[in-house]
């Protein structure tokens, strides 16, 4: 049953072609509801379509550089952004940190609130279950954990629940699979199910920015898309959902 539902929810979240839409946005996973608000908000006021692709940075990463059909990416990491810039995929000149975020512990609704500090006994907490977290090895959301858990001397000896992105982690949590889970704040705040049950101090792991930009082969359409996103409207809704908004 944990396979098929994980299998489902990987599904709903891979690239799905675009067909007739005029621009197509690969983005993390954790911009969801801001991204599919912020395009709806985009077509009402330009009429221009827009496909909205979410998954893990590194899955969307690999597949631009696989093949064409991503117009903009936004990554969760400038790992994976930096990852197709050096590979010549992105348009010059138009990359830019676009947001920030905070990585979280998190638990259920109902759960109690935890401190984390050197010598937290995170095995206890999990009550006999698996800590959720995206993929360390490839997933930001699971990169920034795994720094901060080893950073807190944690890391060695935690049981995992891998997963391949952060929303899958987050539904981990939600549906009771596991005690607690590693998300982003932003990511917390759009699951009623779950609670934020302590927040990792920033300095215990690289700042999460997430840059977007144009890919090489983008259309025309998608040079108006990316300055839409810095506008001020755009800041309200990404502010109101939690991201920090970097820049002007």
């Amino acid at each position: 049953m944990l396979f098929r539902r994980v299998l489902l929810a990987t599904l709903l979240l891979l690239p799905l072609p675009a067909h007739a839409a005029d621009l197509t946005v690969f983005a993390a996973a954790s911009l969801a509801e801001t991204l599919n608000r912020l395009a709806a908000d985009y077509q009402r006021q330009t009429g221009k379509t827009i496909a909205v692709s979410l998954a893990a940075s590194s899955v969307l990463a690999k597949q631009i550089e696989a093949s064409a059909g991503a117009d903009i990416f936004i990554s969760a990491d400038e790992e994976w952004m930096d990852y197709l810039e050096g590979k010549g995929l992105l348009a010059a000149g138009t990359r830019r940190d676009l947001l920030g975020n905070r990585l979280v512990l998190i638990g259920p609704a109902d759960g109690p609130d935890l401190r984390l500090a050197p010598g937290f006994d995170l095995i206890s907490a999990l009550k006999g279950g698996r800590l959720a977290i995206a993929d360390p090895a490839t997933v930001p959301a699971g990169k920034y954990g795994r720094q901060a858990l080893s950073a807190l001397k944690l890391w060695d000896g935690t049981p995992l629940a891998p997963a391949e992105n952060v929303r899958v982690a987050l539904a981990y949590v939600a549906r009771g699979e596991a005690p607690l889970g590693i998300v982003y704040e932003t990511d917390a705040r759009a699951e009623a199910k779950v609670k934020v049950a302590a927040i990792f101090p920033e300095n215990l792991h690289t700042p999460i920015r997430y840059p977007a930009a144009l890919t090489r082969d983008a259309r025309p359409e998608a040079q108006a898309f990316l300055p839409f996103l810095s506008s001020p409207g755009a800041r309200v809704v990404f502010s109101r959902a939690g991201f920090r908004v970097l820049g002007r």
